[in-house]
């Protein structure tokens, strides 16, 4: 019995899964929003409320995979961790309290696992893919060559300050004016204009042959919205095809909407609906600078990449990789 545990700046999720022929078969998980990284970005350092949210979801998951009596179960924290002044004090803390090895990973080792999570929505009929992961502390992009066989080659990747949670406290409150709205989207097309320019991205873009692949909650939420589910449903939305006409429509529709008209969405609800604004604009900002039209939505990422590779799959790998602006 296998376990894969991945803990973001805004949510703690775990998946339990035995290994098959064919990969994996998920027996059990877990998800919820801790928001591990609320104010790293001003305080410099984890705070204890944070701290405290995050142990008590961990120490469920430690009852989880306890009762499962998981073998194997590789535990990691991304860019909340990495960029706290205090990341080694709450490791060791999260070891005394849970009894969970927690590994802090750096944005390459992240970007490898979300890849590797994501190759069974390739398509081989593309020559490439660009992946992005829009986090609550950063975001993540891979820029990568389809392989015939399955699987993908990293050719570049990056990890760059714009995730929710930190274009949210930037901002300062819970609503955008119409006008800030378009100044966000503007200030990420040009955080990532220096990463399209070194990879000649968009000169591959126009020629047809790239698939686009966004996975985490901002893309799986305006799938969900755009669909008009009742409720979440990640067998509706994982693998599912989103047209970057329906990205501008939802987004323009729910960045002019109150904190509580947003809150009210099923897709959504208040632990999300401060949040969702800043993702919408990333989003645009990516549907703006590199326009295929649609992207592939992805509910999966770190912990599939886990789980994948420890039932023996190959894993995407950077070390030939150029990183743009990396750590």
């Amino acid at each position: 019995m296998f376990a894969a545990l991945d803990l973001g700046t805004n949510n703690c999720r775990l998946l339990i899964a035995q290994p098959t022929g064919s990969g994996f078969r998920v027996i059990d998980g877990f998800s919820r929003i801790v928001r591990l990284g609320e104010g790293v970005n001003e305080a410099g350092a984890l705070s204890d409320a944070a701290i405290q949210r995050t142990v008590d979801a961990l120490k469920v998951c430690a009852t989880k995979m306890s009762r499962r009596r998981v073998s194997q179960a590789r535990c990691v924290a991304t860019q909340a961790a990495r960029s706290a002044g205090n990341g080694a004090y709450f490791v060791n803390l999260v070891k005394r309290e849970t009894g969970i090895d927690m590994e802090i990973i750096t944005s390459r080792e992240e970007a490898e696992l979300t890849l590797t999570g994501c190759f069974s929505l390739l398509d081989s009929a593309y020559d490439h893919a660009l992946m992005f992961d829009v986090g609550g502390g950063s975001a993540e992009f891979v820029w990568a060559r389809i392989l015939e066989n399955g699987g993908a080659e990293v050719m570049g990747w990056t990890s760059l300050p714009c995730g929710v949670v930190t274009l949210t406290e930037q901002h300062g409150k819970k609503e955008f004016a119409p006008k800030e709205y378009e100044n966000l989207i503007a200030g990420v097309v040009e955080t990532l204009r220096p990463f399209d320019q070194q990879f000649g991205i968009s000169k591959h873009i126009a020629g047809g042959g790239v698939q686009m692949v966004g996975t985490a909650g901002t893309v799986t939420t305006i799938a969900g919205v755009d669909m008009c589910l009742p409720r979440y449903n990640r067998a509706r939305v994982d693998g599912s095809w989103l047209g970057f006409d329906a990205v501008e429509r939802v987004s323009r529709f729910l960045s002019g909407q109150s904190y509580e008209e947003r809150a009210a969405h099923p897709c959504i609800g208040y632990n999300r609906a401060d949040l969702i604004v800043a993702g919408c604009a990333v989003l645009e900002a990516v549907c703006q600078i590199w326009p295929a039209g649609q992207l592939r939505v992805a509910d999966r990422g770190v912990r599939e990449g886990i789980l994948s590779v420890m039932s023996g799959k190959p894993k995407a790998i950077c070390d030939g990789a150029t990183a743009f602006a990396a750590e």
